[in-house]
């Protein structure tokens, strides 16, 4: 069929391209999926490890949350989920306590009659907020305050930050630092969203789901830049040299899309060091951070996410960060967001907006660190918009 026989043109099959091909058949439009990858879900992909029967999450740990109804609605439109509310840990000093640090950890760390003190600070001070952030922590005037935040930032978000991103944590936006905030209580959840759950089957398994319609072709291991040449110039967009007249949504790199006309944009990589192990539980999260440790970031344990039976054997993935493009970092996860790569993106965003049939989003595309609610929300306001609707 010719390329512009289709209704619209994906590039990308993560939750972005996904959600909006899935609209698109639901509204009767013909659908093509192009997926550089050969598998879709995106970095969400997960399979069954043959040797044990475990279900293990490619391209690291994932579990689903959000406080927005709207998206709620719309993957439980698609497929079947189960509550999962995440726990998490960070090993620091020889220490395991709750992620995030919570008034559990300052009892660990810190001598009964200095830690019932700061306690009782963090609830004069902030006594409306369950938590905060450790840069609002930082900016404290109290000293004990200051000095609990000092504590934790030198310890936990300094070292970790550095050999996540490879960068100081003065450098880096703020919203990342913000991420993991610091409670004050001694609730132990990762997430306090509305809406905690997981797949039933997985997440693959609800990809399927979603473009299981007979109008979406889809198209693996099929690098599109290859075919795809935009032309702020003319306002057009050339595949394989004919002109689309279809909107075209794409969720990769921005510079990338446009030949690095304006220099690369900064991506992290990541890459994982498995190990199968003859027990039934190696540690008691599904996560725990790792901030001082030697080169890895983290310790995910899959039979523990999602609970499963490895009848007597469990899957651990030791997390590395690592630069795109190095020798391990083929995928780009992250966009490094700093005040010179955002000057950057914004030049590749302008180029994009002169093309009127030409539609940027994703983690990657937009350059920003969209959680998997906020992406499909990202997805659903770019249906909304697009030139047929």
């Amino acid at each position: 069929m010719k390329i512009n026989n289709y209704d619209i043109l994906i590039i990308g099959c993560g939750f972005v391209g996904s959600t909006i091909a899935h609209l698109a058949a639901k509204d009767g439009k013909r659908v093509l999926v192009m997926e550089k990858r050969n598998h879709i879900a995106g970095n969400m992909y997960d399979e069954v490890d043959p040797q044990t029967g475990i279900l293990v999450q490619k391209y690291g740990p994932h579990t689903f949350h959000t406080v927005d109804d709207r998206v709620f609605d719309f993957v439980t439109s698609v497929g079947e989920w189960y509550p999962f509310t995440l726990t998490a840990r960070v090993e620091m000093l020889g220490k395991v306590v709750p992620s995030p640090f919570n008034f559990t950890a300052i009892e660990t760390y810190f001598e009964p009659q200095k830690a019932h003190a700061i306690k009782k600070r963090l609830m004069d001070v902030y006594r409306y907020a369950a938590k905060m952030t450790i840069v609002d922590l930082l900016k404290s005037d109290d000293p004990l305050i200051k000095e609990y935040a000092d504590f934790l930032f030198e310890h936990d978000y300094r070292p970790y930050t550095v050999k996540q991103w490879n960068i100081k944590p003065e450098e880096l936006d703020i919203s990342v630092l913000s991420r993991v905030p610091v409670r004050f209580d001694y609730i132990d959840r990762y997430f306090d969203d509305k809406y905690q759950m997981m797949p039933e089957g997985g997440f693959t398994a609800f990809f399927e789901e979603l473009l299981k319609s007979p109008l979406i072709d889809i198209e693996l291991g099929c690098d599109a830049l290859e075919l795809l040449k935009p032309s702020a110039d003319t306002g057009e967009i050339l595949y394989d040299g004919v002109k689309l007249n279809i909107p075209v949504v794409y969720t990769g790199a921005a510079d990338e899309l446009f030949g690095s006309e304006f220099g690369k944009l900064p991506y992290r990589s990541l890459w994982f060091e498995y190990e199968t192990l003859n027990t039934d539980s190696f540690q008691d999260a599904p996560g725990v951070a790792h901030p001082m440790a030697e080169g890895y970031t983290r310790i995910t344990e899959y039979t523990k996410l999602p609970p499963q039976d490895g009848k007597g054997k469990t899957i651990i993935a030791r997390e590395y960060s690592t630069e795109y493009g190095s020798e391990r970092g083929k995928e780009p996860y992250y966009p490094v967001l700093t005040n010179e790569s955002a000057k950057i993106y914004e030049q590749y965003n302008k180029l994009a907006g002169k093309i009127d049939n030409l539609y940027l989003g994703g983690r990657l595309a937009d350059f920003k660190y969209y959680n998997m609610d906020q992406a499909i929300l990202r997805a659903l306001e770019i249906y909304d918009s697009l030139i047929y609707n």
